[in-house]
């Protein structure tokens, strides 16, 4: 029980809820120029608002007061919201372009009613471009890693694997890599959320289940290790 309470005090304290905002901000801020400004601008909105409604609209001081804490607090919760996005916009740029970074926004970044994994349906063992699948509410979408040029005939190929296993599934394709019209990383989990619905959510169990049960192991491609970068979490 002794050693037990000595290694309890040894092992160093977590960081708080402050330090961590703090740590995200310094990460935000070097990575990413325009954080600042966004954030004091995020700030200053709502409380110039509060200001001129509280004097406006209202002859009670104490209603005026209430009125210019409320945009305060409006604004510290949006200047939060915009570290948050920021943050995690910066986290992204510093994988962007590396091996198995979609794998990392997948088992990090998806939305509610998306399923994804961090393992790629298909590899190139020789470019490390890659393939990867998720399915959702807007049907199951093929995700590929690297030029347009190299990854057109694993898409195709995975594309023909899933009509022939759910034929009346809808399937979107989406690159993220060196092409003009390629989806920044930071924004795959965004496109995804806008692709129309097509299925219920029973429907994405039973997709996603046949889908799975049909799946090779495959190994992650060298370069990024999904299960260690992630994306900092908004600061709440």
């Amino acid at each position: 029980m002794a050693r037990n309470s000595s290694a309890d005090a040894q092992k160093p304290a977590e960081p708080g809820r402050m330090r961590q905002m703090w740590d995200v901000f310094k990460m935000t801020r070097k990575y990413d120029s325009q954080a600042l400004p966004l954030m004091i601008g995020g700030f200053l909105l709502p409380v110039v608002v509060g200001v001129v409604l509280g004097l406006f609209l209202s002859g009670n001081i104490f209603t005026r007061v209430m009125w210019i804490v409320a945009g305060v607090l409006g604004g510290v919760l949006l200047a939060i919201v915009v570290l948050g996005r920021r943050a995690e916009r910066a986290a992204y740029s510093q994988i962007e372009g590396q091996a198995g970074a979609v794998g990392a926004v997948l088992r990090s970044s998806l939305r509610r009613g998306w399923r994804g994994s961090e393992m790629p349906v298909a590899v190139n063992s020789k470019t490390r471009d890659a393939v990867y699948r998720a399915v959702g509410r807007g049907g199951v979408v093929l995700i590929s890693e690297g030029p347009k040029s190299r990854t057109a005939r694993m898409v195709d190929e995975e594309r023909r694997k899933i009509n022939r296993t759910v034929p009346n599934v809808a399937v979107t394709t989406i690159s993220v890599g060196p092409d003009a019209d390629s989806v920044p990383l930071h924004r795959v989990a965004g496109t995804l959320a806008k692709i129309k619905p097509t299925l219920t959510k029973t429907e994405i169990g039973a997709v996603d289940n046949r889908l799975s049960s049909l799946q090779t192991a495959l190994p992650i491609p060298k370069g990024v290790d999904p299960t260690r970068v992630r994306a900092p979490r908004q600061p709440r």
